[in-house]
């Protein structure tokens, strides 16, 4: 399987900066690799791009995913994204794959982390390996997100702020 994964920065990316005392978000794949490193059967391309909480993004940087998706060759594509705003970009996504539905055959799947790789691994990985196997399935065409172990149609998964989880609707 071949996958795009489009790095936009988020929680999932963010560190310790031991100089200012605040978590920053990288601007580099550092956080993928480990996961990317025992995924053998696993052909991918890694785009950094935005490199910054998802609070922070705006239509602009919405664009700018859309326009990657819209002009890569690749049908499956994991997009690194905070969660925060996830919705709103998996929103603006599947707005235009629905008109372009019959020319661009995609499947786009969101996904991110609560916690930042370097300080949790787990929920992380987690998140993005199911993912992976959600599209080793080879499902329709669509928008998904992936997080906490489900993967669902992005209209189908929220995020709960009390509770700080993503919940099944």
């Amino acid at each position: 399987m071949k996958v795009l994964i489009i790095n936009t920065g988020g929680t999932f990316n963010k560190e310790y900066n031991p100089l200012n005392g605040n978590l920053e978000v990288r601007k580099d794949s550092k956080a993928l690799e480990e996961f990317l490193f025992f995924c053998y059967n696993l052909k991918y391309e890694i785009k950094n791009i935005i490199s910054k909480d998802s609070l922070e993004m705006t239509q602009d940087d919405r664009k700018t995913i859309l326009n990657i998706i819209k002009n890569t060759k690749y049908r499956n594509i994991i997009v690194i994204h905070g969660t925060d705003t996830m919705d709103l970009s998996a929103d603006f996504i599947s707005n235009y794959l629905l008109k372009a539905s019959k020319n661009l055959k995609k499947r786009v799947i969101f996904t991110g982390a609560m916690l930042p790789v370097s300080i949790n691994k787990i929920e992380a990985n987690i998140n993005f390996s199911n993912a992976i196997g959600f599209l080793n399935a080879k499902p329709k065409s669509g928008v998904y997100i992936s997080m906490h172990a489900s993967v669902k149609n992005y209209k189908k998964l929220i995020k709960n702020r009390s509770l700080g989880q993503f919940m099944k609707i």
